[in-house]
């Protein structure tokens, strides 16, 4: 970020107060990767043949077919055997990657993500940004919009520029500022004139996009609108502190591209108050009251099917806007037990993100000391709700994004992105509007569409190579595998369909990049 804008001044009391917890100066930083330690090539030209073909735009598994990368872009994709070189590739050296029997996806997109938070740093040593990409990577993920660039606008820039150029091991990076403060770009932003001189600065500088928390209104308005003019896209946590000045239908009037989690969206569907009832002793302070009062709210609105509900959904759809539920990050409000003792914890997560994970005070998202069976059971039926609108969103026609928002409530990186697909499965998405969900609709979402998120001519080479079709069964997805019994050994042995990834020209196998995670948290453990 250039010098003339980074300048210091008060943090604004409007909206989340994620907000000022992130703008703090003094918390330790995390480590920015800094080379690139696997993945073969780039090579110029690729050819994958014998492949079935699932494209992401919701068309069904097509092949076999061969498909051709030249300097990082798909050149072709033909029925096997007509698919030709282009005339700039003669003499060229292939490399040739034979699929037979195997099936093509492009990569993952995750709308919401985190390359770590500066508050983790409160329980020991982040994990590097290298042990966060490489579980992104090896989970298929190619694209990340980073949902507040809480490490800094200009740190986030970095790494996304390395990430461009190949010279670290990471997805592409999709940077967007938090409204009103990064940790290198803090201002008094006081007036809507002054809320779209924010906007245009960070956008000077190289955000691809803003996250919001919440604002007063005016201000809100008015950096929203200024998003539009700049070309900008926008997503916003609609926080408890702010969404009773304005929900969801009116941020997206205002030109808000996609709401993340479920905040704010019960709130447009109350008949009988304005507000939500909050419990007499509740505190937004309190990480306890605020996860287990967020539990109720989908309970106090219309019902599946009521005019009301019927009625939201069609506001919501004219406006066009997106709906990035997050499902997993609030997976362990179901069962938190389950959650707890998932498969990959014990290999793969690294020992300062467990021991933030842990019951703790003050600690977002750790409010685990007295979650009960009636949370439990509450939270339960707010997922049936909730999963019945997004369903119903998608169903009328509406956009669904899948973002992980991983790094809190037990939720690892890369493998809270494969949960996500699971749960909207279980909201009631086929297997193949799930995979759109998680391509095409997401690069739609970030505005990248016609460079990726699809298996088409001209677009970014971000494939991903499958053992076997991945719409069977999204646990074969995860870095662990599933556990699947050998009838002919009679043993019980763990399955992946993931076998390779993509990106442009770069080659990666996910069984190298996951053994230098598991390398890393044993010895962050051994260190500890």
């Amino acid at each position: 970020m250039s010098n003339e804008i980074s300048k210091t001044g008060s943090a604004p009391k409007a909206g989340d107060e994620f907000v000022k917890m992130f703008a703090e100066a003094g918390l330790p930083g995390l480590a920015a990767a800094t080379e690139r330690t696997r993945g073969k090539g780039p090579y110029r030209c690729i050819r994958l043949t014998g492949a079935r073909i699932i494209d992401g735009t919701g068309a069904p598994p097509w092949g076999p077919a061969d498909l051709i990368v030249l300097d990082g872009r798909i050149v072709a994709l033909a029925k096997s055997g007509k698919a030709k070189l282009p005339p700039e590739a003669a003499g060229e050296t292939v490399l040739e990657i034979d699929c037979t029997g195997k099936f093509l996806t492009p990569g993952f997109v995750d709308c919401h993500a985190h390359i770590g938070a500066p508050f983790h740093a409160k329980n020991g040593p982040q994990p590097s940004a290298d042990y966060i990409y490489k579980l992104w990577l090896a989970h298929g993920v190619t694209t990340v919009r980073e949902a507040g660039s809480f490490n800094g606008l200009s740190w986030t820039l970095q790494q996304k520029a390395a990430s461009e150029a190949e010279s670290i091991d990471a997805p592409r990076i999709m940077a967007y500022a938090p409204f009103p403060a990064t940790t290198d770009y803090v201002k008094s932003v006081h007036t809507p004139e002054e809320a779209a001189a924010w906007v245009r600065a960070v956008r000077a500088n190289g955000a691809d996009g803003v996250k919001f928390f919440g604002a007063p209104p005016a201000l809100m308005k008015a950096a929203l609108e200024e998003c539009v003019a700049q070309g900008m896209r926008s997503c916003c946590h609609h926080a408890q502190l702010a969404v009773g000045r304005m929900n969801p239908l009116q941020t997206a009037s205002w030109g808000l591209s996609s709401t993340e989690h479920s905040y704010g969206i019960p709130e447009t569907l109350l008949e009988d108050a304005t507000l939500q009832a909050f419990p007499p002793d509740y505190d937004y302070g309190d990480e306890y009251l605020r996860f287990a009062a967020a539990g109720q709210t989908f309970m106090q609105a219309a019902q599946p099917g009521s005019e009301k509900w019927n009625t939201v959904l069609a506001q919501f759809r004219a406006a066009g806007h997106t709906f990035v539920p997050t499902f997993n990050v609030y997976d362990a409000n179901r069962d938190v037990m389950r959650t707890r003792r998932a498969d990959w914890h014990e290999r793969f997560t690294d020992p300062t993100l467990w021991s933030y994970f842990q019951p703790q005070r003050g600690g977002h998202g750790a409010y685990w000391y007295r979650w009960s069976t009636t949370n439990e059971i509450e939270w339960r039926e707010t997922f049936r709700l909730w999963m019945r609108f997004v369903n119903d969103y998608k169903n009328r026609g509406g956009r669904i994004a899948v973002g992980s928002d991983s790094g809190f409530m037990y939720q690892t990186y890369g493998f809270g992105y494969v949960r996500e697909l699971e749960l909207l499965q279980e909201a009631g998405f086929t297997p193949l509007e799930v995979l759109r969900s998680a391509t095409i609709w997401g690069a739609d979402l970030l505005g990248i569409a016609d460079d990726t998120g699809s298996l088409e001519i001209g677009k970014r080479a971000d494939i991903l190579i499958h053992r076997s079709n991945p719409l069977n069964d999204f646990k074969l997805l995860y870095g662990t595998g599933a556990v699947r019994l050998n009838d002919e050994t009679q043993a019980v042995q763990w399955e992946r369909s993931l076998e390779t990834i993509v990106k442009g020209g770069l080659i990666y196998d996910p069984a190298e990049l996951l053994a230098d995670v598991e390398a890393m948290v044993s010895a962050a453990r051994q260190e500890g």
